[in-house]
């Protein structure tokens, strides 16, 4: 079985589901590619990027600044519901199962148990949302990219900050104080970034001469 990759229209690409990556493999590699295959590497490749942005970080106690969030919320909006729930559960699965691939090079269950835990989980929900957004058509525009990925952010500090919480036994304050004030402006600017590539992107996809 192959699959054609399907022609940029734009006011029907979010009818039809479709988020940017459908359109970012050239007509005649997707017509070779199963499609199952296809999305397998699409998956694997959106768990690689996320690792990368990782590899961005400060250390800061308790919770470190990374560039995971920009890596989540990129791979959700690209991938869609589905396969970027896959790629960033797949993340967490393989630095859970021992790879170092959480920020500042650790893994394992303690990661997950301990005052990070919640953020890594918050990522896999926060990249489904994101990516049901993104086939809505919401990263069409950079007033819904925002907020799409200001809702992602939004599900990332519910789940992580009362896991927080509990890890550490802090009060609301100290959670506050801890796991998201430092961060309002670095996430600040990951959002807005990640925001306005997937405009630009969209755009560009359909300036792009037809692959055959």
């Amino acid at each position: 079985m192959t699959i054609a990759m399907p022609r940029f229209d734009r006011s029907t690409a979010a009818e039809r589901g479709l988020t940017i990556a459908d359109f970012l493999v050239p007509v005649t590699v997707a017509e070779r590619l199963n499609t199952r295959v296809r999305d397998a590497i699409l998956v694997a490749s959106g768990a690689l990027f996320v690792y990368l942005t990782s590899l961005v970080v400060v250390p800061h106690d308790p919770i470190p600044w990374t560039g995971q969030t920009f890596g989540v919320l990129m791979v959700g909006g690209a991938l869609g519901l589905r396969r970027g729930l896959l790629a960033v559960a797949l993340y967490v699965l393989l630095g859970y199962v021992g790879l170092p691939f959480f920020a500042e090079g650790k893994s394992g269950a303690s990661v997950i148990l301990g005052p990070s835990g919640g953020y890594l989980i918050g990522f896999i929900v926060a990249a489904a949302v994101v990516g049901r957004l993104a086939e809505l058509g919401w990263d069409r525009r950079f007033g819904g990219a925002i907020g799409m990925m200001l809702i992602g952010s939004v599900i990332i500090y519910a789940i992580g900050l009362p896991w927080l919480a509990v890890t550490k036994d802090y009060t609301l304050s100290a959670t506050i104080a801890a796991g998201l004030t430092p961060f309002i402006l670095w996430d600040a600017i990951k959002l807005a970034v990640a925001a306005g590539v997937f405009p630009v992107a969209w755009w560009l996809i359909g300036r792009r001469p037809d692959d055959r």
